[in-house]
């Protein structure tokens, strides 16, 4: 072959190598190049709904790709947690996990923990609270404890099911104040719902469920806080004590909700999406969506939020199996 042919052939070899060489991280750097799903594991119309849809539709316009909801429900939680946890962990599959995945794996229902993710960012955590009839001889959460005390049994509670968030503030509520929390007996429910307009009809006395959830019914002056399980008040209703104002109490619980991918989620495409997260939820729009329902804002990165999870589990764990809801 003629030496300048085989020059030819040598630089478009060297040639075509350097070009797959920098093409590797433009590949890279395309990402999304397609749709994202984004899994709720809860129904339509519901608080983590609303919450996934302002999310999927402030990352589309961060990511410049469509971010699709769909719930998956059933199992109380599981079948959808499971189902963003199988996913293929190429980024293309993100669920909003919700503070059940604590909870499913010490009931026996599921393996999954929050160590089945890869953490993306914690963007949500409202607090219980201790709502009663606005009608109720419980001026504050004092009364209504002595009430408990005097009256084991007689006082119902609702707002979950069995062994759900809300139960679990209760009892560890109960438990921290040096009472058996089968003192008060639970009521089983669908929801926080159904649980707050049992408690309006007096089929119960007390509903553990969050401020925003009740909102309406204390805004109607059917409902009255006595207390939020949280280290500050809530922005909602800044008159209602926290637990340490009105017990000296350090209890707390939250229903919280969080970004997560499958695991094993390559670090360029998590650090993405993760980026994406933080913006959206310090972006006004979220802010305002999430100040109009009522729903606290709180935002912590992957690194933070993955040890969240952890804490979360633990402090689940101790209580279900205190109150005697573990397997």
């Amino acid at each position: 072959m003629p030496r300048p042919s085989r020059r030819c052939l040598l630089a478009g070899a060297f040639a075509a190598v350097a070009l797959a060489a920098t093409a590797l991280p433009a590949v890279a750097q395309t990402y999304p190049a397609r749709p994202i799903t984004l899994i709720v594991p809860w129904g339509a119309g519901g608080g983590t709904d609303a919450t996934a849809r302002i999310i999927a539709s402030l990352m589309e316009k961060d990511l410049g790709q469509p971010v699709t909801v769909v719930n998956r429900t059933g199992g109380s939680g599981v079948v959808g947690h499971a189902a963003i946890a199988a996913a293929p962990p190429d980024g293309y599959t993100i669920g909003l996990a919700t503070v059940e995945i604590s909870m499913m794996h010490w009931q026996g229902l599921t393996e999954l923990s929050g160590a089945s993710y890869t953490p993306i960012g914690l963007v949500n955590a409202d607090a219980a609270g201790i709502q009663v009839r606005a009608d109720a001889p419980y001026k504050n959460v004092r009364d209504l404890l002595a009430a408990i005390k005097a009256n084991p049994g007689k006082l119902k509670a609702s707002g979950t099911g069995q062994g759900g968030i809300w139960h679990l503030a209760l009892a560890g509520l109960l438990r921290d104040q040096k009472i058996d929390p089968a003192a008060v007996p639970w009521v089983p429910s669908n929801g926080a719902a159904p649980g707050l307009q049992d408690m309006v009809a007096g089929g119960i006395e007390i509903a553990p469920v969050s401020l925003p959830e009740a909102r309406s019914l204390i805004d109607a002056g059917k409902v009255r806080s006595l207390a939020v399980m949280s280290d500050k008040p809530a922005a909602l209703y800044p008159n209602v004590p926290t637990l340490k104002a009105a017990l000296g109490s350090d209890w707390q619980m939250a229903a919280w909700r969080g970004i997560v991918a499958p695991r094993n989620v390559p670090a360029d495409i998590r650090d993405k999406l993760a980026a994406s997260v933080r913006k959206v939820a310090n972006s006004k729009e979220y802010q305002d969506f999430m100040a109009s329902r009522g729903f606290g804002v709180v935002y912590a990165g992957p690194e933070d939020f993955g040890r969240f999870m952890a804490k979360s589990d633990a402090e689940l764990g101790a209580t279900m199996k205190a109150v005697g809801i573990a397997k």
